[in-house]
């Protein structure tokens, strides 16, 4: 009771900060600024009815979704889907993979009035809450009106679970209230259990179905022509504080990548866009952006990925991978997409947030992992030189990723018993 009250309070001081949080960050991404009563419980649409709700945070887990709704739209033809965000680059990837197939909303922000008054809106037959997003008033609110919540793709860090467990009075009614969750791993099952859960199963990862659409790759094609006859590997999905890591390394071994090798470097966050480019500008370094929609000239060595929803056409386009968010202890990003586009991969040593996923697919092969900056120019270089190793890490991963689809089926199997036209 304590902490759950410390929880109100806490939302209730943090209300007005959360419109000057949003007008901040529509500044470089303006998707913050539209739609903005849907994070409180405010539409101008009409009211729904007998939804299949799904919540994907961000892009992928949006992206993670897609197989999954394309079995729901297979299964219930004509049910309405409702799928949810919290960041503007997730909205806009749905947008972009499922355009008018789906209803697209904000969640609201966990507050009892704006939770009650989404449900009342979309009135979902369930609800199913990708990966780690835990709300406690979602939760106890479907609870509340006896609708089906569940925790699909689930994942938890030995990190997140000793986290949870020190508000275990707050947090166990909350894990509790699930109606089950299907866990990525054995691991995940056993941490979530520890932390209150009654009904885990083991499923798989999601993002292990992922398909690349054909146009991504004509996309990918076309990019390419624009770098030119020439190496290409990209650093993707950067975070804060890497490309400066990066551009030092590079500094630091001049000579470790093949001459006239092209580096592109897409940040992971759109309003990073900017200052990237102001460190490539400070340290004298020639580029060339997305957005210029050129060629990349010879005596150029850097291009600027400034858009969104491109991720796989740049790995296309690459002949070498670095995951970022890996660098910094910040738990990595989605290594299997440039697995699936069939591009050998680096990673850094911080994968905290895909810890199973990256052991594997560096045990067989499919990935490698680097522990500085400078190994990773160096390992880069190496690698870019050698067309045998980097046909060997393709093959590996197009293995791996096969050996481990089949999440979303069995998501849907594990299901059987709801029924959303009831």
């Amino acid at each position: 009771m304590f902490w759950r009250m410390c929880y109100s309070l806490l939302g209730a001081l943090l209300l007005p900060l959360l419109f000057v949080r949003l007008w901040w960050r529509g500044r470089k991404s303006s998707g913050y600024r539209k739609n903005i009563g849907e994070r409180f419980g405010r539409y101008t649409t009409p009211p729904m009815r007998g939804t299949l709700w799904i919540h994907a945070v961000s892009v992928g887990e949006t992206r993670a979704a897609a197989p999954l709704i394309a079995l729901l739209e297979q299964r219930y033809p004509g049910t309405p889907i409702v799928l949810t965000h919290m960041t503007a680059t997730g909205r806009a990837t749905g947008a972009a993979l499922f355009g008018k197939r789906v209803t697209q909303l904000w969640l609201p922000y966990d507050y009892r009035f704006a939770v009650r008054a989404f449900l009342d809106h979309i009135r979902p037959k369930w609800a199913l809450l990708m990966e780690t997003e835990v709300w406690p008033h979602v939760v106890s609110e479907c609870a509340n009106r006896n609708i089906p919540c569940f925790l699909i793709n689930a994942r938890m860090s030995e990190r997140s679970a000793a986290h949870y467990a020190r508000f275990a009075s707050f947090t166990r009614p909350i894990f509790s209230a699930f109606t089950g969750v299907a866990a990525q791993t054995e691991g995940d099952a056993q941490q979530l259990q520890t932390l209150g859960v009654r009904n885990a199963v083991v499923t798989g990862n999601l993002k292990f179905d992922i398909d690349v659409p054909e146009n991504v790759r004509t996309l990918g094609a076309v990019l390419r022509q624009r770098f030119g006859q020439r190496l290409v590997w990209i650093a993707a999905s950067t975070r804060d504080g890497e490309e400066a890591l990066l551009l030092d390394a590079m500094r630091r071994h001049p000579n470790a990548l093949p001459p006239e090798t092209l580096t592109v470097i897409v940040p992971r966050h759109p309003e990073r866009f900017e200052s990237v480019a102001e460190q490539l500008r400070t340290q004298g370094l020639a580029f060339v952006k997305r957005s210029d929609e050129c060629d990349v000239p010879p005596d150029v060595a850097f291009v600027l990925g400034d858009s969104m929803g491109e991720m796989f056409a740049y790995y296309a386009a690459a002949d070498l991978a670095f995951v970022g968010g890996s660098l910094l202890p910040l738990g990595g990003q989605n290594l299997l997409e440039p697995l699936a586009i069939g591009t050998p991969a680096l990673i850094g040593s911080h994968t905290f947030n895909f810890k199973d996923i990256s052991n594997t697919a560096c045990a067989t092969g499919a990935v490698l992992r680097v522990d500085s900056a400078d190994q990773l120019i160096i390992r880069a270089g190496t690698l870019l030189r050698d067309d045998e190793a980097r046909q060997t890490m393709h093959d590996a991963g197009l293995r791996f990723l096969e050996e481990h689809r089949g999440a979303a089926k069995r998501v849907m199997q594990w299901l059987p018993e709801i029924n959303p036209k009831s």
